[in-house]
């Protein structure tokens, strides 16, 4: 299998779903801006898309794929994945059945700020209780994604979530048309997605496995191990998403506090999609496989070289959100009633987030290095405490730099669980960095460095083009994005700080 050929359509087709994503953002923003309407709707979406984001982006994957993978090489995968596949099910029917009855409760603890404003609570009660069957579709879809990851196939599942994204915009555009309620066909969108989604998977994974439905359980000593290490999964590769809801727990005293943190979360998402998401995602597969079949050398190459491309991604996105925050924000959402000083508060969150942007990304795919070996433990205990020390930050510093506080304790708590990873990764020998690691990073600073130079010159040569409310900045940040992203490339060319080769299974090398 071409790794670098799977990121790339699972990192495209993410991407594009978070494209549709932020368009979604945008008519929301220019629509309901950081109204109480748009803080009730982020709440009530927050729950179901965070347990989206949990299962679709690594946690489901990280205990089931290196069981399944086992397992299928010795062909007694079936009966492993129909007895999960029917046990969530039944799990998935209670939790949901159970939240919708005491829906109150789950709001009031996720946004307890709320309760101070009668309306935008019993609003975000009522849209949550329309949202949240999403989860049991979102569930059962990333069963069937891992399922496809498992056999090589990740382009269906990177595409499934544009479904819900493409949902959302028709139903904002429906409400608007025919003057409906717009937050309550939102919701709405949200449940649907969540069955089309299943719909999709389900028959593109046919081929491979059609459920047998049945209430008898049969619990095998397998699945046992998988249901052992999937709580400890979910919120290990889920740290960012909890660290994220945290943060909208305690912003939910702060007025539009949530919405703020809302957009500049979906900024420094979309490079996330491919820097972190994609890589993680793809590389857990191989990495079974390879410490299944006891050969270290192609398991450390693979480690290094996706720690690499993971660098080499998120360097020039981490120079451009950091350097271009608020032309950013201006750009993308400051239109309509998302005002000036809405464009200057989410700007303040989206530059701390910037900082964090190559640990979140790291997260992903260190967390991914344990997964491999069927170890959800030691990611769940460094994710328990990444969450501790974020809730600290967030909260000490709240009275003084408000939801600010929130992006800044995210980002030191990752900074903090990357350094933790690498030191125990080292220590008990399951990675070891090789020459070829060093040189690259160092060429990746030093393209970083002059792009970083590049962009700041065109900046401020074009700053007066990012007025609020000019539709001409549109043009100009792209223009100043494809420079600056053309210049790096190319220099990584130059000084040959990327190999493409190097991803391809069959050029494993041991050096």
């Amino acid at each position: 299998m071409n790794i670098l050929s799977s990121v790339g359509s699972f990192g495209f087709l993410t991407l594009i779903s978070r494209v549709l994503g932020y368009f979604r953002d945008i008519l929301i923003a220019i629509f309901l801006g950081t109204s109480f309407l748009a803080d009730a709707f982020f709440v009530a979406f927050r729950l179901p898309n965070t347990f989206r984001r949990l299962f679709a982006e690594g946690s489901f994957n990280s205990a089931f794929v290196p069981q399944y993978s086992k397992l299928d090489i010795q062909k007694k995968a079936y009966e492993f994945a129909n007895s999960v596949f029917n046990l969530l099910i039944f799990f998935l029917l209670v939790l949901v059945c159970v939240a919708e009855v005491f829906m109150g409760g789950v709001v009031y603890i996720i946004s307890p700020g709320f309760i101070e404003n009668a309306e935008k609570y019993n609003l975000a009660v009522t849209l949550s209780r329309i949202a949240f069957p999403f989860l049991i579709f979102v569930s059962l879809s990333s069963f069937y994604s891992a399922i496809l990851n498992t056999k090589g196939r990740f382009a269906v599942a990177a595409a499934a979530p544009i479904i819900l994204n493409l949902l959302l915009i028709a139903s904002i555009f429906y409400a608007k048309f025919f003057d409906k309620e717009l937050v309550y066909f939102m919701a709405w969108a949200v449940t649907l997605a969540g069955i089309l989604q299943l719909i999709m998977l389900a028959t593109y994974a046919k081929k491979y496995f059609i459920p047998k439905i049945s209430f008898n359980f049969k619990i095998s000593p397998e699945v046992k191990r998988f249901f052992k290490r999937l709580l400890p999964s979910i919120f290990s590769s889920g740290v960012m998403q909890i660290n994220i809801l945290v943060g909208t727990v305690i912003a939910s005293f702060q007025t539009s506090a949530v919405s703020y943190l809302y957009y500049a979360d979906r900024i420094y998402q979309l490079p996330l999609a491919i820097t972190g998401i994609a890589i993680g995602t793809v590389i857990l597969p191989s990495l079974s496989k390879e410490i299944f079949q006891n050969k270290d050398g192609n398991n450390f190459f693979l480690q290094n070289r996706s720690i690499e491309l993971s660098l080499f991604l998120s360097a020039p996105a981490t120079v451009g959100i950091i350097m271009a925050t608020e032309p950013i924000i201006s750009t993308l959402f400051g239109y309509g009633s998302f005002d000036l000083e809405s464009v200057r508060q989410t700007s303040k969150a989206l530059f701390v987030f910037g900082f964090g942007l190559p640990a979140f990304s790291l997260l992903k795919i260190y967390s991914s290095f344990y997964f491999a070996r069927g170890n959800t433990k030691f990611p769940f205990y460094i994710s328990v405490l990444t969450v501790i020390i974020n809730i600290l930050i967030s909260i000490i510093l709240f009275n003084r730099l408000g939801f600010v506080s929130i992006a800044l304790g995210t980002t030191i708590s990752c900074w903090c669980a990357i350094l933790i990873y690498q030191f125990f990764l080292l220590t008990n020998g399951m990675h070891k960095f090789d020459k070829i690691f060093a040189t690259r990073v160092s060429k990746i600073f030093v393209c970083s460095f002059i792009m970083s130079s590049i962009l700041s010159f065109l900046l401020f040569k074009f700053q007066f083009a990012f007025e609020h409310g000019s539709i001409h900045k549109i043009f100009s940040l792209t223009v100043i994005v494809g420079i600056s992203a053309s210049i790096y490339f190319l220099l990584s060319i130059l000084f040959k700080s990327f190999s493409i080769k190097d991803f391809k299974m069959k050029n494993y090398d041991t050096k």
